[in-house]
């Protein structure tokens, strides 16, 4: 399975989440991307999966889940597939 990102580390310093992912360093703040983080107890906060493949994070306490392709603003188009009728 090839890797979407490479999350490298996660912080939180006071209302703020600060990622590491592709070697560079990505400032975020939770009132921005997420209510259950901002509301969340730093525990909660710190306790998180990153999904195998890079796409996304997960914070099992909170039942919340931020893709990293979203917090980077990064957007697919989706890929269409013309067939010439017969």
């Amino acid at each position: 399975m090839n890797n979407t990102h490479h999350i490298e580390k996660i912080v939180f310093r006071d209302d703020e989440m600060i990622i590491i992912v592709d070697g560079d360093t990505h400032t975020f703040k939770l009132a921005d991307i997420s209510q259950k983080l901002l509301r969340a107890a730093l525990l909660e906060r710190e306790r998180y999966e990153i999904s195998p493949s890079g796409y996304g994070i997960h914070w099992p306490l909170l039942d919340e889940d931020l893709s990293i392709d979203g917090l980077l603003g990064i957007h697919h188009s989706p890929s269409f597939i013309y067939r010439k009728a017969a």
